[in-house]
């Protein structure tokens, strides 16, 4: 037996990286490919990756070499890595950087690169003929300023990812600093990753810094991220929440751990709208017009401040006619916060390309053993239809079986079962249809929140669960993100967007926060109609989650 036959890793020439969880190599060998390949799949005992250009072009940006994504592969490959990959890494991590965007003397832009024929090649495709002016000049072309983020959105089509060193309009300054024990307040502190991330962003405030994805698992803290980002740049900054609840516990935050006022800060949602140094806007807002083809009457916000910070919370949530206006705000600072860069949509690009490359990722289990956030536990329940919704579901149309296996009332017996068993814990209930939420909400006489709650209402609500006014709570999709429920620690899902990854992370999220007691344990169950396309999605919503670590202990309900 040679020493290759104990490593877990078998790269292929397709790209793909088949990695055995068995064997004490594991976890050293996830972490090293989650660095620069995507996760596929991860069944119980062969999970596998893919390396992408974008994986590759991320972990270019974040400093990583050739040599050094080579040296990881070939430490955990149990076979030689194919030749054409090894050409393939060199040359996609070469790609990153072969064209960068500068500031001209008089103030322009220009497209360079130390490859005059490179330039003249490109030039020439009509992705690009309408954002740059004039002729090559050598080695470089004039950009259209305004086009900046067109341009960068063409060239990553093109397979050409830029490296953006135009630097950023600084902004109207802003006097803040963070609170400690002689500002009064909380005393307040940035852990040593919240620091880490915030240099990796921000970098001393050179133009290889500025713009780009942090990503920290949920309950690391993301906010205390972007409010040392704010402290380290001290400039006017516009923050993009994902809903208005959202948008004044980021007020409540920046109003506790800075040294901003009330009047510091400004609230622009459907509630109100008013604009300060440093303003919360909700995505919602952003992308409302009154028809379908009108305009977007409240883009006028990103040029209506002196931002010199725009952050985008959820970020992989982004909104498509929010892409478009980042496109032309390419000269502001852009710090992107999320659990997953994975959208369900293929547009990590755009993420990639208008907000920046990833700076800085920690895994979910690494932040779990040092205690920031709670340990947890996931189950995936599995029931079968009763008799008649069996029926149903055999003869409904492919687009009907989804909601009739979620909705299975079978659910509501074992969420009763569920919840007997933890009534002494602070429990979400989590799901996707509201006639569904409304059966249980009136079943076990507890409060729900959904879309149609009235914003002060919701605060009420999750202020009494913080409290333990209420143990049982029921909540829709609203509640997927960004709300801050510390003490919860037993979620219930009976129902998800069909196979959403990312959406199964961030409800996992909401109890993730770390717990009071020590070594509490978090507890995530998943309740699935089993012999349909519900467990079918099922599986693909865990994706993510077991990449993370996470292992789902199946349990079937119907065996006694």
């Amino acid at each position: 037996m040679t020493d290759r036959d104990n490593k877990p890793a078998i790269v292929q020439s397709d790209r793909t990286i088949l990695l055995e969880t068995d064997g004490p190599n594991f976890e050293d060998a996830r972490d090293c490919l989650a660095a620069f390949a995507e996760l596929i799949k991860s069944p119980e005992h062969i999970h596998t990756y893919r390396i992408t250009s974008i994986s590759l072009w991320n972990a270019a940006a974040a400093g990583m070499t050739a040599g050094e994504i080579l040296a990881g592969l070939e430490r955990f490959s149990r076979y030689e890595v194919p030749q054409n990959i090894i050409a393939d890494i060199h040359d996609q991590v070469a790609r990153y950087g072969r064209l960068k965007l500068y500031r001209t003397d008089d103030g322009g832009l220009a497209l360079q690169s130390d490859e005059p024929m490179l330039i003249a090649e490109l030039i020439s495709h009509r992705l690009l003929r309408d954002h740059t002016c004039g002729v090559a000049e050598g080695n470089r072309i004039l950009v259209k300023p305004e086009d900046r983020g067109n341009v960068k959105c063409a060239l990553i089509k093109l397979g050409f990812p830029v490296e953006d060193l135009a630097g950023y309009a600084d902004g109207a300054p802003l006097d803040l600093e963070l609170r400690n024990k002689t500002l009064g307040g909380s005393v307040f502190g940035l852990r040593k990753y919240q620091r880490e991330s915030v240099d990796a962003f921000y970098m001393n405030g050179s133009n290889r810094g500025g713009s780009g994805v942090v990503v920290l698992p949920c309950g690391a803290g993301k906010t205390v991220v972007a409010i040392g980002t704010i402290a380290a740049v001290k400039t006017h900054t516009l923050i993009l929440a994902t809903n208005t609840v959202a948008l004044r516990q980021w007020k409540n935050e920046l109003l506790d751990k800075t040294t901003l006022r009330e009047e510091d800060i400004g609230e622009y949602s459907g509630d109100e709208k008013v604009i300060k140094p440093v303003t919360i806007a909700t995505y919602q807002v952003l992308t409302y017009r009154k028809t379908k083809d009108s305009e977007f009457i409240h883009f006028d916000i990103f040029n209506q401040g002196q931002w010199g910070l725009i952050i985008y919370d959820e970020v992989h949530l982004l909104p498509a006619p929010v892409f478009r206006a980042t496109a032309g705000i390419q000269a502001r600072r852009r710090l992107g916060l999320t659990a997953t860069l994975i959208r369900e949509d293929g547009r990590e690009e755009d993420v990639f390309s208008l907000i920046g490359p990833k700076k800085y990722d920690v895994p979910w289990k690494v932040l779990e053993k040092q205690g920031w956030i709670a340990q947890a536990v996931c189950t995936e329940i599995r029931t079968a239809l009763p008799a008649d919704k069996r029926f149903e579901y055999a003869v409904a149309p492919k687009r009907k079986k989804y909601r009739i296996a979620s909705t299975n009332p079978v659910k509501i017996t074992i969420c009763e079962s569920l919840v007997e068993q933890h009534h002494a814990d602070n429990v979400l209930i989590i799901g996707q249809y509201l006639d569904q939420l409304k059966i249980l909400s009136k079943h076990f006489k507890a409060p729900i929140i959904t879309g149609q709650t009235p914003v002060r209402q919701r605060e009420e609500l999750y202020r009494a669960f913080r409290m333990s006014e209420i143990k049982l709570l029921i909540v829709s999709k609203v509640a997927n993100f960004a709300i801050d429920l510390p003490d919860a620690n037993i979620a219930i899902q009976v129902s998800g967007t069909f196979g959403s990854r990312q959406e199964e992370a961030q409800r996992l999220g909401r109890i993730l926060r770390p717990k009071a007691a020590p070594g509490a344990i978090a507890r995530f169950y998943s309740v699935v109609s089993k012999d349909t396309c519900d467990q079918e999605f099922s599986l693909k919503r865990q994706l993510f989650l077991t990449e993370q670590g996470y292992r789902y202990e199946i349990v079937d309900a119907d065996v006694s």
